[in-house]
C-alpha cells in the first residue's frame, strides 16, 4: 500500500460501532470506538448502587482521569462501596489528585513493588464491577488516548461489558486482588502460587490470570495448550513478541494456511513495533498472513483460536505471558468466534499487508538490529521504560 493510498483508507476508517454477542450463557457487549467506549464505563459507575471494583494500570491525571474520579467521588458519596486499586508504577494519579475519591469514602490502593523479584511486575488488569452483577473489563485504561477517536491520536481498543454467572469469577479474583494490595506486605510466593492455580470455569467459559509463578499462570497454559492443537487463528493484537515455543506453534497453524494477524503500525512505543517486525520474517515464511494497523495506535489485545475467543487485559508478549499480572476472558462458542473474526476483517481493510518483499524492503542490516534489540527490551522492562526508548522506529 503506498503513501497516498494509506491515507485514503485512514481517512476512510470509521471506528466499528458497539455489538452485542449471547455466549456460554453470557451476555456480552463490545464497545471498539473511544466514544462508546467512554459512554458505556460512565454509565457502568452511575448505575451502581451498592458497590465498585475498580481495578487500572494506568490513571492518568488528565481529563477523563479526573471526570471518571470524580465519578467514582459521587458514587461514594450516594453510598456505594468504592475501592479503586491501581498500579505504583503505572499510575500518574497521585495521592492528592485522588484526595476526592478518598475524602468521600472511597478506598484506594496501590499495587506496588516491595521486594526485589517483583520489581519488575505490573498490575496490567483493568476492570470495573458494578454491584458484583455487571462489569467491564479490556484492555483500555483511563487517560484520555484511550478515548480518543482515530484523528486526534486516540488509541483501538476494546472495552467489554459482561453480565452473567461468570461475574462470579470476577467477584473472587478482585477479592484475592484487594487482598495481597491492602496489607503492607504483598508477598510473592502466596500471590504466584494463586496465580499458577487459581482459575473460573463454567461450560464454555473460563477466566485465566497471567503473572510470575514458577510454572505457567493459567492464562500462558491455557493458550499454549490450545495452540498445540489449532487449526485457525486469528489475532488483532497491540505488542506481539511471544517466545520461540509459542511461534513455533503459531507457525505450525499458518502452515495450515489459516493465519491471520493484525499488529501495531502506529504506537507510542515504536520498541513494541520493533519487537513484532523482528518476528515477521519466520511467520511470512511459515505462511502467515500479517497486516499493521494503520489509522491510529493499537491497544486492543484479542485472540481468535479454532471456537475460542480470548479477550481481556494481555498482550502476546513476553511481559503479558510470564511477568506482569493480566486478567483474561476464554469463551468457546463457535458464533462468537464467526462474529469476532468478523471484527478482525473489519480492521484488515484498513490495515497494511505485509508481504514478503514489503518485509524485505523494510530488513536491512540497522533495521534488523533495531528490530531484535527491541525484542530484548520489551521482553523484560515495563511498557512505560520502553516508551522512551523508540530506537528511531
Amino acid at each position: 500500500m503506498g503513501t497516498a493510498e494509506a491515507a485514503d483508507r485512514n481517512a476512510d476508517y470509521a471506528e466499528p460501532a458497539p455489538f452485542e454477542a449471547e455466549a456460554a450463557g453470557q451476555r456480552l457487549v463490545f464497545y471498539p470506538a473511544g466514544a462508546d467506549r467512554r459512554a458505556a464505563l460512565f454509565d457502568l459507575v452511575e448505575s451502581a448502587r451498592t458497590r465498585l471494583d475498580v481495578c487500572f494500570y494506568i490513571f492518568a491525571e488528565d481529563g477523563v482521569g479526573a471526570q471518571f474520579r470524580d465519578a467514582l467521588a459521587a458514587a461514594a458519596r450516594r453510598g456505594v462501596r468504592v475501592t479503586l486499586i491501581v498500579d505504583q508504577f503505572g499510575a500518574g494519579a497521585s495521592d492528592d489528585f485522588l484526595r476526592p475519591l478518598t475524602d468521600a469514602g472511597g478506598v484506594c490502593l496501590r499495587f506496588s513493588a516491595k521486594w526485589t523479584r517483583r520489581y519488575l511486575i505490573r498490575n496490567h488488569q483493568k476492570l470495573v464491577i458494578a454491584d458484583g452483577v455487571r462489569a467491564m473489563f479490556g484492555g483500555f485504561n483511563i487517560a484520555d488516548a484511550y478515548f480518543a477517536p482515530p484523528e486526534q491520536n486516540g488509541w483501538a481498543d476494546l472495552g467489554i461489558v459482561i453480565e452473567g454467572s461468570a461475574v462470579e469469577g470476577l467477584n473472587d479474583w478482585y477479592a484475592k486482588l484487594r487482598h495481597w494490595t491492602e496489607r503492607e506486605e504483598q508477598h510473592a510466593r502466596e500471590i504466584a502460587r494463586t496465580v499458577r492455580d487459581w482459575q473460573w470455569q463454567q461450560p464454555g467459559v473460563t477466566w485465566l490470570v497471567g503473572g510470575p509463578t514458577r510454572g505457567l499462570s493459567s492464562w500462558a497454559r491455557c493458550v499454549s495448550d490450545d495452540l498445540i492443537e489449532g487449526e485457525r487463528l486469528d489475532m488483532f493484537m497491540a505488542y506481539f513478541s511471544p517466545p520461540k515455543r509459542l511461534l513455533r506453534r503459531m507457525g505450525a497453524i499458518a502452515q495450515k494456511g489459516a493465519t491471520r494477524l493484525v499488529m501495531a503500525g502506529k504506537s507510542d512505543n515504536g520498541a513494541t513495533i520493533g519487537a513484532s517486525r523482528s518476528l515477521y520474517s519466520y511467520l511470512l515464511s511459515k505462511r502467515a498472513q500479517i497486516w499493521e494497523f494503520a489509522p491510529c495506535k493499537l491497544h486492543t489485545k484479542l485472540i481468535v483460536l479454532d471456537d475460542a475467543v480470548y479477550l481481556g487485559s494481555a498482550n502476546f508478549d513476553m511481559r503479558s505471558l510470564y511477568i506482569n499480572l493480566e486478567l483474561m476472558l476464554k469463551v468457546e462458542d463457535a458464533a462468537l468466534a464467526d462474529r469476532m473474526r468478523a471484527f478482525v476483517s473489519q480492521q484488515i481493510a484498513a490495515s497494511q499487508r505485509i508481504t514478503v518483499p514489503l518485509h524485505k524492503r523494510r530488513a536491512t542490516l540497522w533495521n534488523r538490529i533495531r528490530w531484535n534489540l527491541s525484542w530484548l527490551l520489551v521482553s523484560v522492562i515495563d511498557y512505560t521504560v520502553t516508551r522512551r526508548l523508540n530506537l528511531g522506529i
